[in-house]
């Protein structure tokens, strides 16, 4: 059964605590809770916008428009998810009023999303950390105020049609609590908003309602702790919510996690079982609410994760989502869809998320053939992941490579000859000389980078901890990550639980200006008059060792 309905291409913006007819979506929004978050694949996340602190554009987005929403819409997403963050808007005291103005603005920016027939997840947001978090210190000026939240939001938007889900809370935490308090507070701030948007009537008698798990993580307990609360609601129209952000060293590239390698894909793939066997097999669909990585991608700095890694992590997550059964939505804080132009600013990335929505492409085991530019050229070997599809050849621009003569195929194995790297890397000048694509039977080519290095070549440096850089001939290479240890093997800086510190938050490639910068907060961590020993590790295979000793408030380095 659908409930059809239909279309206005306005909205008003009556009072907080007013009714008003809203603009009526497109979408057809089928009877059951399955069906309709079905429908929902894919979503995008409004992030950074109304849930920044203290205000919309305070996090570097400009204010949000109804072009905006025209764009996602034209982009092929079916549900945006609205994170709101109440606190600067909302009296800190009982009756915890929320401000007109600003429950006005949150209302204009629905209508805006269900105008262009998409679905909508409105939530509470950073609230989670900011007070929510103390609950188990003021039980009860904590519930009372997350109380008065969704008892305005309910009336609010009572009458809005039921493609607008509410979600009660997001990302769920609880300070000072032992595990158990979690559970129950969580239970008991999911009850609750349940009780109060249902008896608010209108709409809401009958709307989608999500639930998070603690965290939002999709861990089998936490699961089993919601699947209960759930049960116990007794309500058809219930929607579990979890987010995915892969397996954290990869995510963020620390402990060596360079690689979207079989563990990080275990853990995708186990993720998305659990999600399906708890919720998804029993009638509860699943809304990711949020995915990516957390450190990629980010235009204010260099790749923490390296692109083809990052690619195949997007592929396989659409096919495991597609799999199990669960509806996605991207988080963009703002790194994807550019909100000032309105156009990605990576093209070719979102290119590959867009594909995953409904089929497979095929990949390879890097996306780099490094040619050392001192040695002789010799043929170099990849492993394909069809990924269901079939290996169709390797192009170069418009021209394709010959099979035999360029390149040899056995089984899963792609070697490309010394003749054929001789052509491409030509007067082999440091960086990519050649791309290639390897197409399959169907999904998007893998794009294959042909670059001509040497080793790079570090140099001693003197600084201070608040600014220190390591020069760096790059010679055509790429950083991978570093290693840090003190002369008794202990690890250094400020993730002292691993040798292999954090891409960006320890050190940074300068390729622009030939350098890699050591930040303060990896400084700061070591030991004074310890000398450290760091191993960078690049992605032709080469490693290059430099020292670091802090003294006071200087930092020397050297090769030696």
């Amino acid at each position: 059964m659908l409930v059809t309905l239909g279309l206005s291409a306005g909205g008003s913006s009556a009072a907080a605590g007013g009714h008003r007819t809203p603009p009526l979506p497109t979408v057809r929004v089928p009877s059951s809770a399955a069906d309709a978050v079905a429908a929902m694949q894919p979503g995008w996340n409004l992030g950074n916008s109304l849930d920044a602190i203290p205000d919309e554009t305070s996090w570097g987005n400009p204010p949000v428009t109804k072009a905006l929403f025209d764009t996602v819409r034209a982009q092929g997403f079916r549900s945006v998810r609205i994170p709101v963050t109440w606190t600067d808007h909302q009296s800190a005291t009982a009756p915890y009023t929320i401000d007109a103005a600003f429950m006005s603005r949150v209302r204009q920016v629905v209508d805006w999303a269900l105008a262009d027939g998409l679905y909508v997840v409105l939530d509470v947001h950073h609230d989670s950390w900011q007070w929510i978090a103390g609950m188990a210190d003021d039980h009860d000026t904590v519930l009372a105020r997350f109380d008065a939240i969704w008892t305005q939001v309910s009336a609010a938007f009572r009458d809005e049609p039921r493609s607008v889900l509410f979600e009660s809370v997001n990302e769920p935490q609880f300070d000072h609590a032992t595990d158990a308090r979690k559970t129950r507070f969580l239970a008991e701030l999911n009850t609750s908003f349940h009780t109060i948007v249902r008896s608010s009537g209108g709409g809401n008698a009958g709307r989608l309602l999500a639930l998070p798990t603690l965290g939002c993580t999709p861990s089998q307990d936490l699961m089993n702790d919601l699947s209960g609360t759930m049960s116990a609601l007794h309500d058809r129209n219930l929607v579990a919510t979890v987010h995915y952000y892969g397996w954290y060293p990869f995510s963020v590239n620390i402990a060596g996690g360079t690689r979207f390698d079989a563990t990080a894909q275990q853990d995708m793939t186990e993720a998305f079982a659990r999600m399906h066997d708890t919720f998804v097999a029993q009638g509860i669909p699943v809304y990711l609410g949020e995915y990516g990585l957390l450190s990629w991608p980010d235009h204010t700095h260099p790749d923490a994760v390296e692109r083809g890694e990052g690619l195949k992590y997007f592929e396989q997550l659409g096919h495991q989502a597609r799999s199990a059964g669960v509806t996605t939505a991207l988080w963009d804080p703002f790194s994807l869809l550019n909100r000032a132009t309105l156009r990605w600013r990576d093209p070719a990335l979102f290119a590959w998320i867009r594909s995953s929505w409904t089929t497979r492409s095929g990949t390879a085991s890097a996306d780099q053939v490094f040619v050392r530019k001192s040695g002789p050229i010799t043929a170099q070997t990849l492993t394909l992941s069809p990924n269901g599809t079939a290996f169709r050849g390797l192009w170069q621009g418009g021209s394709r490579l010959l099979a035999g003569r360029d390149y040899t195929v056995s089984g899963d194995r792609l070697t490309l000859t010394a003749g054929a790297l001789t052509r491409l890397t030509g007067d082999r000048a440091y960086g990519v000389d050649a791309t290639l694509r390897a197409r399959f039977s169907r999904g998007l080519p893998w794009r294959i980078s042909v670059s001509t290095y040497d080793p790079p070549v570090l140099s001693d440096a003197s600084g201070t901890t608040g600014s220190f850089t390591v020069p760096t001939r790059y010679r055509g290479d790429v950083l991978a990550t570093m290693e840090a240890r003190y002369a008794d093997g202990s690890n250094a800086g400020q993730a002292d639980w691993t040798p292999y510190q954090e891409f960006n938050r320890a050190f940074s490639p300068d390729y622009p200006h030939g350098g890699i910068v050591l930040t303060p907060e990896f400084l700061g961590a070591l030991r004074e008059g310890s000398p450290v020993t760091l191993t960078f590790h690049f992605w032709s295979g080469t490693t290059v060792t430099y020292h670091v000793t802090k003294s006071g408030g200087s930092v020397t380095g050297t090769t030696s």
